[in-house]
């Protein structure tokens, strides 16, 4: 099953198992995942995102934890934060698991997805590629919620190595830059494991054929897009939710 991917031949007749729409397609979906990547970075440094209003007020969080004696409700934070990462990085073997699996019955899931509308036929060389894109992605976004996991992690140890009463401004700004930034690491590498899952359903729509894998792909990032620069989650965050609460459109539309 697997002899095509160790046969240097194979490796050079690869564009014959490519269709030119197969090529385009997975070009487009790796240009527009890693694109869009960079530019939420870079346009969220210029525009309000959701990003960069939860930086503020983890650097908020950081300010009222040093005032507080019982510090209880931080490590709870942490733990409820870390709870996510665990759900996604558990989630996500038992996907790879299944993944693998499937590479086991390729003919099976190719018969039960020819009977699908717009389906094209691929043959086993196609399909195991198309499966092993998936594991890619999932095998990336592992590490991106392990990785979430342990910087988590270090935030408990941020929270109780803090002083009680910092001696001086400067110590107070060295602890809260410490604990909002490992913060801000963190939910940053979950926030990267969690838009593969995005990229993901649009890598899965390439079963079917590659022009609705650009198509999904295109949908996911404006989803992306609308939800980080521009989403009423992100405008409340900023200060608007009376008025977003007393509108008539917000009891229509959630997002």
């Amino acid at each position: 099953m697997f002899d095509w991917l160790i046969s240097y031949k194979d490796w050079l007749t690869l564009g014959q198992t490519l269709s030119p729409h197969d090529i385009v397609a997975v070009a487009f979906f790796l240009g527009a995942w890693i694109g869009y990547t960079r530019f939420a970075v870079w346009y969220g440094r210029r525009a309000p995102s959701l990003q960069g209003v939860m930086d503020v007020l983890r650097r908020t969080w950081a300010l009222r934890m040093l005032e507080r004696d019982n510090r209880m409700v931080d490590l709870s934070i942490v733990r409820n934060l870390t709870r996510s990462s665990q759900f996604f990085a558990s989630t996500t073997l038992l996907i790879l698991g299944a993944l693998i699996a499937l590479l086991g019955y390729v003919q099976r899931a190719a018969d039960v997805v020819s009977e699908l509308p717009f389906a094209i036929e691929a043959s086993h060389r196609l399909w195991d590629i198309k499966i092993l894109l998936l594991i890619g992605i999932f095998v990336y976004s592992f590490f991106k919620f392990s990785w979430s996991i342990r910087q988590f992690g270090f935030c408990s140890m941020v929270v109780g190595a803090a002083p009680k009463v910092p001696q001086d401004a400067e110590e107070s700004a060295s602890e809260v830059a410490n604990l909002s930034l490992i913060v801000s690491f963190a939910s940053g590498n979950f926030n990267q494991g969690l838009r593969s899952y995005y990229f993901a359903m649009a890598a899965l729509s390439w079963f079917l054929h590659p022009w609705l894998m650009v198509a999904t792909t295109l949908w996911v990032v404006r989803v992306l897009y609308t939800r980080e620069f521009h989403s009423r989650t992100l405008s409340v965050l900023r200060g608007g939710g009376i008025e977003i609460a007393t509108s008539r459109e917000s009891r229509q539309t959630w997002r």
